[in-house]
C-alpha cells in the first residue's frame, strides 16, 4: 500500500503538484482578471445587492435562492484548509505566505465569477425537473469541435465526461473521507470520544440530510455556514484582541517579508521570497477552488434568469473564504507568536530529519546552512547509522530538525515505555524497511515547531477564553469539515447524474454515507494522496473550456450590464 501511494504522490508531483499546474492556474485568473477589467474590484457592490434577491424576477427558475448556493458552495470549500491549511503556509513560508495567499484569491474571484457565469449558462434539466448543472454541461454544448464533412469532434463530450469522473472521485478523497478523518481524530483527541460512535453518528446525519436533496442540502448549508463564521469569527477576534500589541508588527511582517524574505526568529529558521510565494499560492488554491470547477454544480440550481448575475454572486466566495477567513486564522497565528515557539508535541515521522553533525541556534553561521537547508538552497549531510538510546535519551545526539526546527528535550518511547536499543537511521529518516531492526511501536517527542490544525488549536488558547479556546477549533473544524461532506455530496451526485442519470445517485449516496462512516477508523491517506491527482482531473478541462469561451463570457458581461441599467437607471453601471 505504501508502494502504491508513493506511485501515485509521483503522478500527482506531475500534475497538481507540478510549478505548470499553478502557473495555468494564476494566468487564467490573471488573463481574465485583465480582460473583464479587474471584475472582481469593480463589481463587488454590486455582487452583495444580488445575493440579497434585488436583481431576481417573478418565475426565475431554479432550486435555491442566490443565498443558498451561495453557502452550499462556501460549506464546500470553507474546511480544513482555514484551520490548518494557512497555519501550514505560515509554517513553511513565514508570514508572507498570507500575503500570496490573499493575492491568489484575489485572482480566484474572477475565475469563480466567470467558471459559475459559463456553468449556469448552460444547465439543464434532470429527469425528475431538478436542475443539473456544472462545468461538465459546458463543455458538452460549447467544446466539441465540427468538423469540415459536418460531423463533430466530441472533444468536449470526452472532457465533460472525464470531468464529471473525476468529480465523483475527488467527492470522496476531498468531501468525505478525509473530512470524518479529521472530525473523528480531532473528537478523540479533544473529548475522547471513539471514533466509531463519532462516525456513526454523524453518517446517520450526512445521510438525513443528503437524501433530501440540493433543496435540503440548501436549507441546512444556509443555516449552518453562518453558524459556523460567528463562532469561529468570535474565537478568533478574542485571540486577535488579547495580543493587540502584536496586530501591527504581524501586519507589517505580511507585506514587508514579500520582497525579502521572513527572516529566523525564535524556533522559526526563515523563509525566502520563492518558497513563501510557492507555499502561499499553493494554499490559496486548495482553500478556495477557484478553477476547480466544483462551486459551479452548486450555483447551477440557483434561481436566475441571467447567468451572470449567479457569477457576481460566486465572486463573493473567495473574498470570504481567503480574504477574511484566511487571513483572520493567519492574524491569530501572528499575533499569539506561536508559530515561532516550540512546543511539547509527539513527532511525526514525516517531518523528522536526523542530520549527521550538530549545529546551534546561537551560531549564526550554523543558522544560515540550517535555513539553506530548508529552504532547497543547499545541502547537508544525512545522518546513516545508528543512534543509541539508553532509558528514552539519545547517547551522543546529533542535531535532529522536526517540522523544520532543531528538536530539544527529545525523549524516545516504544509502547508508552522509555525505549533503550538502538534506532537504525538511513538518509536521515527512520529506517521503516521490511527487515528493519527498528521497533514498530518507536515513537519520538519533545519540542519543536508544530503546525497545521494542532498549531491553530494551540494559537487560539492564547486569548480571553484561555484553554477553553481549544474547543472553538474542534467546534469549528467539526462544522467546517461536515458541511464540507455535504456539499461534496451534492457534487458527486450531479456528475453523477450527467454520466449515469437521477437513477444512479441513489446508489452513489448510498456508497458515500458508508464510505463517510469507515473512514472515521481508518487510514485515508491514499485517498487523500489519490485526490490531488482527481482535483487536478477536474481542473484542467475546466481552465481550457473557460479560455475558450473567453469572447463568450465577454459578450454575456456586456449584456448583463445592459439589462442591469435598465432594471436600476439610478445607479451608476460599470462599462462592461
Amino acid at each position: 500500500m505504501n508502494k502504491l501511494n508513493e506511485i501515485l504522490s509521483t503522478i500527482d508531483g506531475h500534475i497538481g503538484g507540478s510549478e505548470w499546474f499553478v502557473f495555468l492556474l494564476l494566468g487564467t485568473g490573471i488573463f481574465y482578471t485583465i480582460y473583464l477589467k479587474f471584475p472582481q474590484f469593480r463589481y463587488l457592490k454590486h455582487s452583495l445587492r444580488i445575493v440579497r434577491g434585488k436583481f431576481d424576477k417573478e418565475g426565475d427558475e431554479g432550486d435555491t435562492s442566490h443565498f443558498q448556493a451561495l453557502t452550499t458552495a462556501l460549506s464546500g470549500t470553507v474546511g480544513t484548509g482555514n484551520i490548518a491549511g494557512v497555519a501550514l503556509a505560515i509554517h513553511l513560508g513565514g508570514p508572507a505566505a498570507l500575503f500570496w495567499m490573499l493575492v491568489t484569491a484575489a485572482l480566484g474571484m474572477t475565475t469563480k465569477f466567470v467558471e459559475v457565469t459559463l456553468s449556469h449558462k448552460y444547465r439543464d434539466k434532470a429527469a425528475d425537473g431538478s436542475i443539473a448543472g456544472g462545468p461538465m454541461y459546458f463543455m458538452k454544448k460549447r467544446l466539441n469541435i465540427p468538423l469540415k464533412n459536418n460531423r463533430l469532434l466530441k472533444t468536449g463530450t470526452l472532457l465533460g465526461g472525464l470531468f464529471a469522473i473525476a468529480t465523483i472521485l475527488s467527492s470522496f478523497g476531498t468531501g468525505n473521507l478525509p473530512q470524518i478523518n479529521s472530525i473523528s481524530n480531532s473528537l478523540f483527541e479533544t473529548f475522547g470520544i471513539n471514533h466509531m460512535v463519532s462516525g456513526g453518528i454523524l453518517a446517520v446525519l450526512l445521510g438525513l440530510v443528503i437524501v433530501g436533496g440540493i433543496k435540503r442540502i440548501a436549507n441546512v448549508t444556509s443555516k449552518l455556514v453562518p453558524l459556523m463564521a460567528i463562532i469561529y469569527f468570535v474565537g478568533a477576534l478574542a485571540v486577535i484582541t488579547y495580543n493587540y500589541e502584536n496586530i501591527i508588527p504581524s501586519i507589517a511582517a505580511i507585506f514587508g517579508d514579500v520582497f525579502n524574505g521572513s527572516a529566523a526568529v525564535g524556533g522559526f529558521l526563515g523563509g525566502s521570497i520563492a518558497f513563501a510565494f510557492n507555499r502561499g499560492v499553493n494554499r490559496g488554491l486548495f482553500s478556495n477552488e477557484a478553477g476547480q470547477g466544483s462551486a459551479p454544480i452548486a450555483h447551477a440550481a440557483a434561481r436566475a434568469h441571467e447567468p451572470v448575475s449567479e457569477g457576481l454572486v460566486a465572486l463573493l466566495e473567495p473574498f470570504i473564504d481567503t480574504i477574511i477567513i484566511c487571513t483572520l486564522t493567519g492574524l491569530v497565528l501572528l499575533s499569539s507568536g506561536v508559530w515561532t515557539e516550540k512546543h511539547q508535541n509527539l513527532f511525526q515521522e514525516t517531518d523528522i530529519v536526523v542530520l549527521d553533525g550538530t549545529y546551534s541556534e546561537a551560531n549564526q553561521n550554523d543558522v544560515k546552512q540550517l535555513h539553506n537547508y530548508l529552504v532547497g538552497k543547499a545541502d547537508l549531510p544525512l545522518f546513516n547509522n545508528s543512534l543509541q538510546v539508553q532509558n528514552g535519551e539519545i547517547v551522543n545526539q546529533p542535531t535532529i530538525l522536526h517540522a523544520r526546527s532543531v528538536a530539544e528535550d527529545i525523549r524516545v518511547f516504544v509502547d508508552n515505555q522509555p525505549y533503550s536499543g538502538a534506532i537504525k537511521i538511513t538518509g536521515g529518516k527512520i529506517d521503516r524497511a521490511p527487515d528493519s531492526t527498528n521497533p514498530k511501536g518507536l515513537v519520538l517527542e519533545g519540542k519543536s515547531l508544530m503546525h497545521s490544525a494542532p498549531l491553530t488549536t494551540i494559537a487560539f488558547t492564547r486569548s480571553w477564553f484561555g484553554d477553553y479556546g481549544k474547543y472553538i477549533v474542534s467546534i469549528g473544524l467539526l462544522l467546517f469539515a461536515f458541511s464540507t461532506a455535504i456539499s461534496w455530496s451534492y457534487y458527486g451526485g450531479r456528475a453523477v447524474t450527467y454520466l449515469f442519470g437521477v437513477k444512479g445517485v441513489v446508489w452513489y449516496r448510498l456508497v458515500y454515507v458508508i464510505g463517510f462512516f469507515l473512514a472515521s477508523f481508518t487510514d485515508t491517506t491514499i485517498v487523500w494522496t489519490l485526490s490531488g491527482i482527481t482535483i487536478a482531473l477536474m481542473t484542467i478541462p475546466n481552465l481550457i473550456g473557460l479560455l475558450f469561451l473567453s469572447k463568450e463570457m465577454k459578450s454575456e458581461v456586456k449584456l448583463f450590464w445592459v439589462e442591469y441599467g435598465k432594471r436600476f437607471p439610478d445607479e451608476k453601471v460599470p462599462k462592461g
